[in-house]
């Protein structure tokens, strides 16, 4: 079992029973700050002609973290349903293109525009803005260190969720 092999490879007790408070928790600290940081984000984007989500649906297709809306929601954690319409529109606005996969119909990747890519490059500068000035007083190793262990944390999570995945297809 998934939890079984995951208990074997824990090296370090990080959190005990007796003392286990919300406020230390690394799970409400991390949904505490992306909380926040969505809701600052929104209203940076507010008024403009793409809203935070939609940017980041072109920022997933620019970066290549994901081709396929399918993909995409799971990358950004984002309802299918509403997924869709936001690619209609990005789609209605040519800031996207889709294209059906020619050996599965099924399946529709989805490519940037030139116009795309322009809205995306163009936002840019304001993200770099916000979060230069939301780490002003953090020096430049503690960014480099908060990047590293959240990268580290990803992966974490990612390697539990493939274990997770593997053993749900083993108990079918």
């Amino acid at each position: 079992m998934i939890s079984a092999y995951i208990a074997r490879m824990t090296k370090h007790r990080h959190y005990r029973v007796e003392n286990f408070t919300g406020e230390i928790c690394i799970g409400y600290l991390i949904s505490r700050a992306q909380s926040l940081n969505r809701i600052q984000l929104e209203a940076l984007f507010e008024g403009g002609d793409i809203n935070f989500t939609q940017w980041r649906v072109l920022m997933c297709l620019r970066d290549g973290l994901a081709n396929t809306s399918a993909d995409i929601s799971r990358e950004l954690s984002h309802d299918k349903g509403s997924m869709t319409r936001i690619i209609d529109q990005l789609e209605n606005r040519k800031l996207l293109n889709r294209q059906r996969d020619a050996e599965d119909r099924r399946i529709v990747f989805l490519t940037l525009t030139a116009a795309g890519r322009a809205a995306v490059n163009r936002l840019i500068p304001k993200l770099v803005d916000f979060y230069n000035g939301l780490l002003g007083d953090f020096s430049p190793d503690e960014v480099r260190l908060l990047t590293q262990l959240l990268t580290k944390l990803r992966s974490a999570l990612q390697m539990r969720e493939t274990l997770s995945q593997r053993e749900g297809a083993r108990a079918t």
